[in-house]
């Protein structure tokens, strides 16, 4: 079983600890993501499994043996740094079989591989140039394709993309997928980039101040967040996280009260605590200019116009606090009053003091959700 399972792991530089007990399984053959900001401990975790990192405490296993102590060149990972880390001196055919060679491979099996990745990664008529001669894109077809071509267990990547620009990282992500469904290794991925994570990875691993958030599917870290750095690190614009204060059914934001259905009274009940956040995406939240059952009101500040849709900022009557709503249709003017509601299973709420979510009510998690377009995998 090539899995990978990380029970109790600690990592401490100088006093700072940088990943924080971490407990989590890599299942074999999956496209896991290690999503989040810059020093989050993401690349320490990554750097861990491909034996770069010892482990302050705690156990690493990879295909069910403890590792802690066993080198990189023992552990079957090949992995693609984000700088590429091509040798300057050797041309492209020499890089992608550095491994091969110094593994002391066969030379027809060498060949076949050489010739199957040159191929797959579109570098014909490149073989002889060295990295100097390449543009960014080749140069990062050319670290895959050395890495792909070792045929590991383990699949490594930190940030591979981050150097290219917009049209390229959206190929390239498409290739990595294509890659993974021919090898079927099990691929790790470290990436602050929302989108590559969404699209890329069959399960999603957001990572904070060390400590793992949550490990879920793209859909359910969408549409399910399990606290509210993982509401507000996902999403662009992020979502709208609001003080609430729930009392006798109703969440009162500032001095309105929105009254809540029977089926989100038995979850806040459950939570035995009156002091909230309510969350609402961006594209969640319905304007109107009529008052309608459950809206509250709000006065527009502001209108960012994005090409395909707006941006509208309200203040919310009796509060300092701002929402954001995405909308293609009418766009209402600045200093216009505005009324606001949203769809209640479109609503998040979490424990102002934990700031994890208190969960969801059995009549949302039996619909099925799903993420917003931009999301979506390609094709």
């Amino acid at each position: 079983m090539n899995n990978i399972v990380f029970e109790n792991v600690t990592k401490v530089y100088d006093k700072n600890a940088i990943v924080k007990k971490l407990n989590m399984e890599i299942r074999e053959g999956e496209r896991l993501i290690l999503l989040g900001a810059s020093g989050c401990g993401k690349s320490t975790t990554l750097r861990m499994i491909a034996g770069l990192e010892n482990l302050t405490s705690g156990n690493l296993y990879m295909g069910g043996r403890v590792v802690n102590n066993i080198p990189c060149g023992e552990r079957g990972v090949s992995m693609v740094f984000q700088n590429y880390a091509l040798f300057p001196h050797m041309t492209v055919r020499q890089n992608i079989i550095y491994g091969l060679k110094a593994n002391k491979t066969d030379e027809k099996e060498i060949e076949k591989r050489l010739k199957e990745v040159i191929k797959m990664l579109e570098l014909d008529g490149l073989e002889g140039r060295k990295p100097k001669e390449l543009s960014g894109g080749q140069r990062q077809r050319v670290a895959l394709a050395r890495a792909v071509v070792k045929q590991s267990n383990y699949f490594l990547l930190d940030e591979p993309l981050s150097n290219l620009d917009a049209q390229l990282r959206l190929r390239a992500r498409k290739m990595l997928v294509r890659i993974h469904e021919i090898y079927n290794q099990t691929l790790v991925y470290v990436t602050h980039d929302q989108i590559e994570a969404m699209t890329v990875g069959q399960r999603v691993a957001v990572m904070n101040n060390g400590k793992m958030e949550m490990v879920d599917t793209p859909n359910n870290v969408y549409n399910r967040p399990a606290s509210v750095f993982c509401a507000k690190f996902i999403g662009s614009p992020s979502m709208n996280i609001v003080d609430v204060n729930y009392s006798e059914g109703k969440l009162f934001i500032g001095k309105q009260g929105i009254k809540l259905p029977e089926m989100w009274n038995r979850q806040v009940e459950a939570n035995k605590s009156n002091e909230l956040y309510l969350g609402i995406r961006p594209e969640h939240v319905i304007l109107t200019r009529e008052k309608r059952e459950h809206s509250i009101d709000g006065i527009v500040k502001y209108v960012e116009d994005y090409g395909n849709s707006y941006g509208v900022y309200v203040q919310v009557e009796g509060d300092p606090n701002e929402l954001i709503t995405v909308t293609e249709g009418s766009v209402p003017a600045p200093g216009e009053k505005i009324y606001i509601s949203a769809d209640f299973e479109k609503i998040h709420i979490f424990d102002r003091k934990s700031e994890k979510s208190i969960g969801y009510p059995k009549e949302i998690t039996n619909t099925k959700s799903e993420l917003p377009n931009s999301f979506k995998k390609e094709a």
